[in-house]
């Protein structure tokens, strides 16, 4: 095990925050067997942000670029939370430089990009991670159990959907998540935790059709200053055209059953709606992050007239709850921050070389990122040859 180890944040945006809160937290989690954590530096070209996000969570200095920190003897692990474009330039640094990596997702905006990342990670002596937070979600472990122990048996049919509604409005500012091509917009924003998810539940998907993409607000207006996350801030007169996707939506093929995904950045009303539903041989389950707290569970098992849905909250004995947060009885609640620090303490715990006495699984792998933004390709290329099948 190291002695200490040194960690970092590059983006000071929402996500950014999540990733600098989560280390905070992660050493609170389960036993306390992580070597001590030194919170040195938030990098960000906001700097004025990188300072106040630095003094928020505990963390020693805000720097404006990413060279600063990969050139920083004290960083050991670097979260990297900043546009998908430059994914690649910045963790191809700092691997090189022998820094720990936790990517955000998508790996990148290019499968070209993607697949060299994972190139430098395998070829690197340091650890290159993606953060599928989704993943750390008890409720979606949860049922993932019930799957593979049984309960439920062989996957038929998943049904998903991911609705958020930061991009309604028309005043929404343009910002890098509306400049890319196609498939870069919702389809990579949100459409790449949905894949995973459904991965994570039903296995590998085969084979994508009936792509579908579609941008229906057509431009947008230049902010006056900064934009942080998904605010609404004071706009100029001046427009942009929006490049990417509002609205995607594709159906799937997996080992064992199909399924239909669709995601959305102009959902009114959906901030945030992960929602799924999964049909099996015995019975089916259903997830909603609005109330990640519970599952929704039925059985083929009474009579018709009596059966359906019941409501299970969860609790203890349920993936990553027992042991891990202060408060791990049922109806405390959690929810998708909860997730962060779950991520953020399974990396820790890898960087630190615990072996096998670790509480959480690993993270997934740079391959794993590329495979996932596979999909996504899939999807985009569907949708751009009138819905045809697309092998993976």
């Amino acid at each position: 095990m190291t002695d200490s180890i040194g960690i970092a944040v590059i983006g000071a945006g929402m996500a950014g925050q999540a990733h600098a809160a989560a280390y905070r937290v992660a050493p609170t989690l389960y036993d306390p067997v992580l070597p001590p954590l030194r919170y040195v530096a938030v990098g960000d070209v906001n700097e004025t942000l990188g300072g106040h996000v630095a003094r928020r969570y505990g963390y020693a200095k805000a720097v404006g670029s990413w060279e600063a920190i990969a050139e920083d003897p004290e960083v050991d692990v670097v979260s990297v939370v900043i546009a998908n474009r430059f994914h690649r330039q910045v963790v191809e640094g700092l691997l090189e430089a022998g820094k720990h990596v936790l990517c955000e997702k998508p790996l990148s905006d290019t499968l070209d990009d993607a697949r060299a990342m994972a190139t430098a990670a395998a070829r690197a002596e340091s650890l290159a991670r993606i953060g599928f937070t989704f993943r750390r979600t008890p409720g979606i472990a949860a049922i993932r159990d019930l799957i593979q122990d049984g309960t439920l048996g062989k996957v038929l049919h998943f049904s998903g959907r991911y609705w958020t509604d930061y991009g309604c409005s028309p005043k929404a500012p343009m910002s890098w998540r509306y400049k890319g091509g196609p498939g870069s917009g919702a389809l990579a924003d949100v459409g790449s935790h949905l894949s995973y998810v459904a991965e994570f539940l039903c296995g590998d998907i085969a084979s994508v059709s009936g792509g579908r993409l579609a941008t229906t607000i057509a431009e947008r207006p230049l902010p006056v200053g900064a934009v942080t996350g998904h605010h609404l801030v004071e706009v100029s007169d001046t427009c942009e055209p929006v490049e990417n996707d509002d609205y995607a939506a594709f159906s799937a093929e997996f080992a064992q059953g199909a399924g239909s995904l669709e995601v959305s950045r102009v959902a009114a009303g959906h901030p945030n709606t992960l929602t799924f539903e999964v049909f099996c041989e015995k019975g089916a389950a259903r997830f909603d992050q609005l109330r990640p707290a519970e599952i929704e569970l039925y059985l083929h098992e009474g009579p018709d007239a009596v059966n359906g849905y019941r409501t299970v909250t969860l609790g203890p004995q349920h993936p990553y709850l027992g042991g891990g947060l202060a408060m791990d009885a049922p109806g405390v609640g959690f929810g998708q921050n909860d997730a962060f620090g779950y991520q953020a303490r399974a990396f820790l715990e890898e960087v630190a070389g615990l072996g096998e006495d670790v509480s959480l699984p690993r993270n997934a792998s740079f391959a794993e990122g590329v495979h996932n933004m596979e999909i996504l390709e899939a999807a985009v290329e569907s949708a751009t040859n009138h819905g045809k099948k697309v092998l993976l």
